[in-house]
């Protein structure tokens, strides 16, 4: 897929680039698995705000996507391969033999027409076949990896991403994700063939603050440029650095803390990710 530029008649269009879009083939989704999506405006459950810079944006719906793919031994041909607004990665409709409909994350290299399959045990290693880590081979870059057996994918989701298969041992397989950490995952859990599509994702510009709104990301405010009263780093005459190290709003120490506090789990890393 490639990247286009757009005519300078603006200074909007000056520096904004976007994709092509040359490989999705369909325009309208498949209505059956849409659901309305509600605007949080970054406020939890009890109406305080939990998510700093959310708001506004364009409407969009859910697309319900077929993460623990769970429908196994029935073949699928791919149908579509579509645009998700809740995502940077594409999808992909796949229809199966016994006539039902599902949306999977669309790896590269997965074309309409396509027949992919999710098994128990060894399937083809093409795009999309899915299957548990115990089946797939060293070296082998897969997606939509599972952190616990049935519950569905977790890592390795977003455009461009894959996560390798380095070693296994005992009854976990060791698997070096996109940030480089080394995670060792069970042999049960599932994973899915491939890198993740839309590689040139990372190399859009968006060209005004505007077009970061219309995803509904509201304006990212320096801590130092407000009052005393708003943020820690407040105040002062002139630029200055607030008199401490720096904190987040509610006062907690960033740029270097540790915030980490999972024991139960960290037994699981093997490496963690490189700084």
């Amino acid at each position: 897929m490639g990247i286009k530029t757009y005519k300078s008649i603006t200074p909007g269009l000056r520096h904004r680039t976007g994709l092509d879009y040359g490989e999705l083939s369909a325009s309208a989704p498949h209505k059956p698995l849409l659901r309305s999506l509600r605007k949080t405006g970054g406020r939890n459950s009890r109406g305080r705000l939990a998510s700093r810079h959310r708001g506004g944006g364009h409407r969009k719906n859910y697309r319900i996507i077929d993460f623990r793919r769970d429908k196994l031994e029935v073949p699928g041909v791919v149908e579509t391969v579509e645009y998700d607004p809740n995502r940077s990665a594409f999808i992909s409709l796949i229809k199966y033999a016994d006539g039902e409909r599902r949306y999977i994350l669309a790896p590269q290299g997965l074309e309409v027409g396509q027949a992919i399959v999710a098994s128990a045990a060894t399937v083809d290693l093409l795009p999309g076949n899915s299957m548990p880590l115990r089946s797939i081979p060293l070296g082998t870059v897969v997606h939509n990896i599972e952190l616990r057996k049935g519950k569905g994918g977790q890592m390795a989701r977003s455009a461009g991403s894959g996560a390798q298969v380095l070693a296994k041992e005992g009854d976990y397989a060791q698997i070096r994700l996109p940030s480089s950490e080394i995670r060792k995952v069970h042999l049960d859990c599932r994973a899915t063939v491939g890198q993740i599509g839309n590689l040139d994702h990372q190399n859009i510009s968006l060209g005004k603050a505007g077009r970061k709104r219309w995803m509904g990301r509201r304006p990212h405010v320096r801590g130092t440029a407000m009052n005393p009263i708003d943020h820690p780093h407040g105040g002062g005459e002139g630029k200055t650095k607030g008199g401490r190290h720096p904190v987040s709003p509610e006062g907690m120490p960033t740029k270097g803390y540790k915030t980490r506090n999972n024991k139960r789990t960290q037994k699981f890393i093997v490496r963690r990710r490189s700084k």
